[in-house]
């Protein structure tokens, strides 16, 4: 069973054990109080700091209610997303998102405080005050931002703010999750159904091309109905995040984002320029897809059925489950023992539900545990992304077992690495365990297809951001026209003159949250390539590289992202890594274009 018509249906192994962080609602209100009394009491710090041990007094303070804050936060943002619907949970949430600003709002005196004593008195108050080495890397980091800050009327103004320049994300959620009704489809007694995005993702893999394509109009529907507000929210998302880019004195929006991972810029540009310098692999696969199937136009809603026919897998989700412990055993006994109590613990909500959000993802809580939303489908797609969020979750409970909190909390950078090196050594795993020639045809064109989103799509996306991010920056509109002109004609380019521009193509931008992330995208292609290089390894059977890709997972944000890499091995400040990942994406074209 893959899909529920009531939350009440779904076993309770099945989900979210949320007493784990509350075991009532009173006791959220509780915490949620305690926090709100104790908020005036950091404000009261402002301009009494005057030695090392009133410094470490305040930061104990910070960071004890920050702690207190995370759970009150991630328990109303976890009961919403069960729930889209549920007004009592958006009132949480709401409440929640309220208390962020005061806390903002009470420390926004700090940084320019910190920043206005020089090393030299901060690096005094360090030595005569032990407890203030626990802080010194964040509070040495901190200079780094010194020509960012604003005086401390200014920090307090935008912390009082803050809330309405996450208003367009929060909006294109609400619309996305909650309020979009896709358009009909045809069921299988010939009875028009409305589309969900559980249907979607099997109709567009359907072998009748004409269900396909009405699956695919279906569903671009009401993002073109809704094309002028979609709009409106991303433009006002990207230009908040160039204004707030100039206020703080960054050189562009780009660099502020790639600021606090230390990556430079031309590690971005330099991914798309290599991206483009081998976009020919991805022209000649979708050539051969066309061919294969025997098409007169490569359309859009063609991209996603199997080229190999007759191999479907119906994998229950303990079967998936065990498929996925077996892949990534190269990783050891220790992550496997630990990855498999996650689901006798009910660390996973696993299926879907009327109004819960779509997608997947992992939200790692520190003094708590992993919390995986899933909405499994008992496919090979659902294997892929339960292993794939399932590394994101080993690398929060690596880095929270082995970080105190100050360090345990991981760049996004570095967070797609885990997830895809778990995905590359199951994609080995499949292909060694089959010995089918049409499951190996089949399983390398998943493996391509996987490729082709995570790598190719993604820096399409990277690309789609800078475009529209520079013509905020120059003062040039943004709205829907001007949105489908930059994602039309990345389209064409990256995906060439095989590929059928449909109507729809151009409102692809529409449907993107991550784009409510600026510049978050990228770094699923850098962590793609990361992936190759790692698990590759890993596969040969290298202790010492499985030794320092645990390390990696156990060492959240304790060094920059790159540092980190470099300890694995992995440099990507040179080519080699992408080169690398693209050679093996030729290969694989060659692969299955032989057999």
């Amino acid at each position: 069973m893959s899909t529920f018509k009531s939350r009440i249906d779904v076993p309770e192994q099945h989900k979210w054990n949320l007493d784990d962080i509350y075991p009532s609602i009173e006791d959220w209100e509780n915490d949620y109080k305690r926090i709100e009394s104790s908020i005036p009491q950091l404000r009261e710090y402002q301009g009494r700091i005057e030695n090392g041990a009133d410094l470490l007094e305040y930061l104990k303070k910070s960071e004890e209610i920050s702690a207190a804050f995370q759970l009150v936060y991630a328990y109303s943002r976890l009961q919403q997303d069960l729930d889209t619907r549920d007004s009592n949970a958006q009132s949480l949430l709401d409440r929640a998102s309220l208390l962020s600003v005061k806390l903002s709002e009470a420390r926004s005196f700090f940084m320019p405080f910190l920043l206005s004593l020089s090393e030299d008195v901060l690096k005094t108050y360090i030595a005569e005050n032990e407890g203030l080495s626990y802080f010194k890397r964040s509070l040495l980091e901190s200079y780094r931002y010194k020509e960012h800050i604003l005086s401390k009327e200014k920090e307090e103004l935008l912390s009082q703010i803050g809330e309405a320049f996450s208003a367009p994300g929060n909006t294109f959620g609400m619309i996305n999750n909650a309020d979009i009704k896709f358009g009909e489809v045809t069921d299988e007694n010939g009875e028009k159904i409305e589309l969900t995005r559980g249907m979607y993702s099997k109709l567009i893999e359907d072998d009748n091309r004409e269900r396909r394509k009405e699956a695919y109009q279906a569903y671009y529907q009401p993002y073109i109905q809704l094309k002028n507000s979609i709009a409106s929210t991303l433009s006002a998302n990207i230009k908040n995040n160039v204004v707030l880019s100039k206020i703080r004195k960054y050189p562009s929006a780009l660099e502020k984002s790639l600021f606090s991972d230390m990556v430079p810029k031309e590690v971005y540009e330099n991914l798309i320029s290599a991206a483009k310098k081998n976009i020919d692999s991805l022209h000649t696969y979708n050539q051969l897809r066309k061919n294969l199937l025997d098409l007169d136009e490569l359309a859009p809603y063609d991209q996603s059925v199997d080229l190999v026919k007759g191999v479907k897998q119906d994998i229950p989700f303990d079967e998936a489950y065990e498929m996925m412990l077996k892949a990534l055993s190269p990783l050891g006994s220790d992550y496997i023992t630990t990855l498999e109590s996650f689901k006798e613990k009910r660390y996973i909500d696993v299926w879907e539900t009327p109004g819960k959000r779509s997608g997947a993802y992992n939200m790692g809580l520190y003094g708590v545990h992993p919390f995986i939303l899933l909405n499994h489908r008992n496919d090979l797609n659902s294997l892929f992304t339960l292993t794939h969020e399932m590394g994101h979750a080993m690398h929060s409970y690596y880095s929270s077992k082995h970080q105190p909190r100050i360090s345990a909390g991981y760049s996004i950078f570095v967070a797609e690495v885990a997830s895809t090196v778990n995905e590359v050594l199951l994609i080995h795993y499949l292909l060694n365990e089959s010995n089918d020639i049409n499951m190996r045809k089949y399983l390398i064109n998943h493996f391509i297809d996987q490729f082709k989103g995570t790598f190719f799509t993604q820096v399409m996306f990277a690309e789609f951001e800078k475009i529209t991010h520079e013509l905020a920056e120059q003062g040039k509109p943004l709205n829907a026209e001007v949105f489908n002109s930059v994602y039309e004609k990345l389209t064409k380019e990256y995906n060439g003159e095989v590929l059928e521009i449909t109507e729809e193509v151009k409102y692809g931008w529409s449907r993107i949250p991550h784009f409510y992330r600026p510049f978050y995208v990228y770094k699923y292609a850098t962590g793609f390539a990361s992936a190759i290089s790692i698990a590759g390894r890993l596969l040969k059977g290298d202790f010492e590289v499985q030794s320092a890709y645990l390390d990696f997972l156990k060492s959240g944000s304790s060094e920059y992202p790159l540092e980190l890499l470099k300890k694995v091995g992995v440099d990507l400040t040179t080519p080699e890594p992408i080169d690398t990942a693209l050679s093996q994406f030729r290969h694989l074209i060659e692969e299955l274009s032989a057999l």
